[in-house]
């Protein structure tokens, strides 16, 4: 009786290596197989995107909140140094980008409305791709003014200046791997 249970699970092995549906449509398993396949790629995919975006929007948003609070008296404050406001400003840009786009990713995925196809690929692209050049020209150039700082005093300012560019990076990594994802589902588009 045991041997019953293990040749029933090889039949249904068989049948799913066969094409996914056991051969019922007569011959055409593999092709169904094949696009049942894809099918999951694609919704896994369409699903994908909207990770690194949802974890940069956070990023930003502490790269943000980090640098503005980063009040603490006499020349201790962020909007005395034209580096530290670029990367606010970034920050927020990122912010509202990424808040924008998975709106727009949610109303996508429930059945609203959404752009054109080709439109809504390249506006992922060319965003996610622009807002992650910001990002890393704030970094960079608020980087270079917290080393200098950190040499004469390490204190609770510039630790919080280390942190929000942190934060800022970390938000480009995110950046740079959706730009990664989207660009390749504009490259799988056939009428482009």
């Amino acid at each position: 009786m045991s041997d019953a249970p293990a040749a029933a699970a090889d039949v249904e092995k068989a049948g799913v290596s066969a094409g996914g549906d056991g051969g019922a449509l007569g011959g055409g398993g593999g092709a169904v197989g094949a696009i049942l396949g894809r099918w999951r790629r694609q919704d896994l995919l369409d699903k994908a995107g909207s990770a690194p975006r949802a974890a940069a929007w956070a990023l930003s948003l502490l790269a943000f909140l980090i640098m503005v609070c980063n009040e603490h008296g006499d020349w201790k404050r962020f909007d005395r140094y034209e580096e530290y406001r670029y990367i606010v400003a970034v920050g927020l840009l990122a912010f509202v980008y990424t808040t924008l786009q998975l709106v727009r990713h949610g109303v996508r995925l429930t059945g609203g409305q959404d752009l054109q196809p080709k439109v809504g690929l390249l506006v992922d692209f060319a965003g996610d791709q622009v807002t992650a050049y910001l990002l890393m020209s704030a970094l960079s150039a608020a980087v270079p003014i917290t080393n200098r700082m950190r040499e004469g005093a390490d204190n609770v300012f510039t630790d919080s200046s280390a942190a929000s560019i942190s934060m800022a990076f970390f938000a480009f990594v995110c950046l740079a791997l959706s730009a990664l994802i989207s660009g390749f589902k504009l490259s799988k588009q056939t009428y482009i």
